[in-house]
């Protein structure tokens, strides 16, 4: 099972993820980080393949995959 780990901080909420996410497994939540960001999270951890697109159009270097 694979899951991706979300720097908070680093997230702007761009939602390049959320778009390009092949399995459709991340959203955007409530909660806001330190810069104001509104920033995503992974709903369904057992439906991640680890392809790690998220991770490659992740502009900010938010996201990392684990296998």
């Amino acid at each position: 099972m694979s899951k991706i780990s979300i720097e908070t901080d680093l997230c702007k909420g761009c939602s390049y993820c959320i778009h390009y996410c092949p399995q459709k497994i991340i959203e955007k939540g409530k909660s806001t980080n330190t810069k104001g960001y509104i920033y995503v999270f992974q709903k369904e951890a057992d439906k991640c393949t680890g392809c790690k697109i998220c991770a490659i159009v992740c502009p900010d270097a938010a996201i990392e995959v684990y296998k």
